[in-house]
């Protein structure tokens, strides 16, 4: 029999199990790819554009990079182009480097270049045309 301030069986209320919270829904499906949306973002300053270029740089973000580069080119300015965040770049990223690098009158600087993105530059010889900044790396600790 049900208690009016309790469960059934007359247990208190505080010797109840807390209630488990609802089970996150899956983030993958086993066998499904995983998609990570590009984005790019055009940053105009007053001494220099940075696009930041993040996700997967492929075939459709084509409208998205040809603004890219044409605001890059209306600026006049010099470019740097942070690829840090990008996870996958096919032949449209590429193709992006290389007209910013060909339209641009000083050398467009490359930060932040991921290891699968120094791959492509170094196969597709595009790194030639572009001001490739290396990471740079943290100052070792001082020993006592």
């Amino acid at each position: 029999m049900a208690d009016a301030d309790g469960p059934p069986g007359g247990l208190p209320p505080a010797s109840l199990p807390p209630a488990l919270p609802p089970p996150l829904p899956p983030t993958r499906s086993f066998g499904a790819p995983v998609s990570d949306p590009g984005t790019v973002h055009v940053f105009l300053g007053a001494e220099r554009t940075r696009i930041v270029l993040a996700g997967e740089i492929d075939a459709e973000l084509g409208t998205v990079l040809h603004e890219a580069s044409a605001a890059a080119e209306r600026a006049r300015l010099p470019i740097e182009v942070d690829t840090h965040h990008v996870t996958f770049m096919d032949s449209s990223g590429v193709a992006f480097l290389a007209r910013l690098s060909t339209r641009s009158s000083t050398p467009v600087r490359l930060l932040r270049v991921p290891p699968s993105v120094g791959f492509l530059l170094e196969v597709t010889r595009i790194g030639e045309l572009l001001d490739v900044v290396p990471d740079e790396l943290p100052p070792e600790p001082q020993k006592p």
